[in-house]
């Protein structure tokens, strides 16, 4: 049993209770108090041994009391515990000094656990914090307070203050650039360049070109040196998206780069200082690129020194509420209308597979406030704009966003419940008027009924289109023309 006093600093009685029963049952010495000015009283009198503290309290911010601890007591320890599940929130408490970071409500197995580290881990010589170029700054790159989410926050809190290579996995539409911003903004390399590039977006013949540069006449059509991305990157990060589409030639180029630390232009014969923090992101298994021999497997462990798995949303649907109204927060600003999402069209919301992710909805919430008046967006709407999704698993032709695939995924569903007994004609004209009835609707609703406008939009003649809304029976809003 352990002899270690704790302090405890939270203005809820109800919190006191529970961590000092709690650690009190595991042999340590517990003394609470409601508020800041406690607990610095405590800790001028060199009292215990280890602290916990909440952020919010009626006198003072929990973390404004880090860097004085720090200061008059280096080797006392200080885990930090909030409401405030963001990802400043653990990205100030690790600069300020705290040796763990806990977002509410925790698991009191995981405190005790934590608890225990902190006592008795060796304590190492760190540098004096400072506050990331975010400083006070509350708009928050990451959005969502679901624990898969609380967990990659503290990862990238203990990422900050280092120049680790970074390797963030997950399906598109998830936020792996967002992820990757983060890293930079809030990290050491803040005030340098963040530099990004899509490796599956180049072509082969001159990615080596877009990464390294090239002299004046070093192929037909280089009539002036190129600064390449690690040149352009100097002091900053450089983020190489989709990694796992780099072709073999350019990775055994990017991998002596990594080993030695400098390269040369296409073209060149100076070596040139590589300077740059690494930050990769691919939605591809890259340790099975390896096993097929696509990827390097010296590569993949250079790059994949911390590996960062974002989730996809439907594993964090109750972060959906949150992410919905920071993206109708947005559209408002743009000028767009704003809307309120009522409780059966949320929960229709939350229901759904999102198979294009963070950037479905966002894009959703954007076609909401374009295309719908109504102020509140009810269950019917949602659901319609989501067809039947929401019980199907995603495919990749659906993933893939493009019309061709969601007409494609559509058509195989209909051939596989049909198989057994298909319809004898007239497929053809049913799929036309399931893709045409739908575009007319929705530009119609987007120029507000205008048909004219409606007519323009469509490229059709107006009375083509009149002709086509009283053969599929669309409703034309009343009063608008």
């Amino acid at each position: 049993m352990s002899s270690a006093t704790i302090l405890i600093a939270d203005d809820d009685s109800g919190i006191r209770t529970v961590l000092s029963q709690a650690l009190g049952r595991k042999g340590y010495d517990v003394r609470t108090t409601g508020t800041a000015a406690g607990l610095w009283r405590w800790i001028e009198a060199g009292d215990g041994d280890l602290v916990i503290t909440d952020v919010v309290m009626p006198d003072e911010n929990g973390l404004d009391l880090l860097p004085r601890i720090r200061k008059l007591r280096p080797n006392l320890r200080v885990i930090v515990m909030s409401a405030q599940n963001t990802l400043l929130t653990a990205v100030k408490a690790t600069e300020k000094g705290a040796f763990e970071y806990l977002p509410k409500p925790f698991d009191l197995r995981e405190l005790a656990t934590v608890v225990e580290r902190a006592l008795s881990e060796p304590i190492a010589s760190a540098p004096a914090p400072t506050l990331s170029a975010g400083g006070e700054d509350e708009r928050l790159p990451l959005i969502g307070r679901s624990p898969a989410m609380q967990d990659i926050y503290r990862t990238l809190a203990r990422l900050m203050g280092t120049d680790l290579t970074v390797t963030i996995y997950g399906e598109s539409g998830t936020g792996k650039e967002l992820v990757a911003g983060a890293l930079h903004a809030y990290g050491k390399r803040r005030h340098g360049p963040f530099v990004a590039i899509n490796m599956a977006a180049i072509p082969r013949e001159l990615i080596e070109s877009e990464l390294f540069g090239h002299e004046k006449g070093a192929f037909t059509g280089a009539t002036a040196r190129y600064s390449g991305r690690f040149e352009q990157a100097n002091g900053g990060t450089l983020f190489l998206d989709e990694i796992g589409d780099m072709p073999l030639e350019a990775q055994t180029r990017l991998l002596r780069v990594l080993q030695d630390g400098e390269y040369t232009s296409v073209g060149g014969r100076t070596p040139i200082r590589a300077d740059a923090r690494i930050v990769t992101a691919t939605h591809r298994d890259l340790r099975v690129l390896v096993r097929q021999g696509l990827f390097r497997e010296d590569l993949f462990y250079r790059l994949n020194v911390v590996p960062i798995r974002l989730p996809p949303l439907r594993e964090r649907s109750e972060d959906i509420p949150e992410l919905a109204r920071h993206f109708i927060a947005q559209v408002q600003a743009e000028g767009l209308p704003g809307k309120t999402i009522d409780p059966d069209a949320m929960a229709a919301l939350k229901a759904y597979r999102w198979p294009g992710n963070v950037r479905e909805l966002e894009n959703l919430v954007r076609r909401l406030a374009a295309l719908y008046s109504q102020d509140v967006i009810g269950e019917a709407v949602i659901r319609a704009e989501l067809g039947d999704g929401s019980s199907e698993p995603a495919t990749a032709a659906h993933e893939a966003g493009s019309l061709g695939g969601a007409v494609e995924h559509h058509l195989r569903t209909y051939f596989f419940a049909h198989k057994d007994a298909l319809p004898a004609a007239g497929l053809y004209d049913r799929i036309l008027r399931e893709v045409e009835r739908p575009l007319i609707e929705l530009s119609l609703a987007a120029t507000r009924g205008n048909q004219i406008r409606a007519a323009q939009l469509l490229g059709l003649n107006r009375n083509t289109l009149r002709k086509k809304i009283r053969d599929l029976d669309i409703q034309v809003v009343r009063g608008l023309k």
